[in-house]
């Protein structure tokens, strides 16, 4: 295995990469909404996954998650997507962040209110 390669192995499995049951990305704008409300709802974010032992871990509610810069739908933001459900969320201001939390990612039920759209993978479509 080449240095770069090893490296890469190396920080994966310190980041328990593969051992996660879903992914969180969390458009951060700052075109679906303003780049405060972004930042805001990713630091929410952060702690709420901390706080609840759900972020590098193990376990049926084990998650990753990452910020992205856009998710190309540009407005309703925060926008939130779940995978491998892909369970698209709009709205995802700090303050809704400890509900999502609870409800989608420990309890196990999407806040049908706040989805605009879903896309499972694999879609064998």
């Amino acid at each position: 295995m080449s240095e770069p390669l090893a490296q890469l192995t190396g920080i994966a499995e310190k980041l328990l990469i593969g051992k996660f049951h879903r992914h969180v990305f969390l458009c951060i704008g700052n075109s679906c909404c303003s780049a405060e409300a972004g930042a805001a709802a990713w630091e929410v974010l952060k702690k709420e996954l901390k706080d609840r032992n759900l972020s590098l871990s193990e376990g049926p509610a084990a998650c990753y998650r990452t910020k992205v810069q856009c998710l190309r739908v540009c407005t309703g933001g925060p926008i939130l997507v779940v995978y491998p459900e892909g369970t698209w969320y709009g709205g995802m201001t700090a303050d809704r962040i400890p509900r999502f939390v609870q409800e989608h990612l420990v309890d196990g039920n999407p806040i049908t209110e706040w989805v605009f759209a879903r896309n499972p993978l694999p879609n064998p479509g």
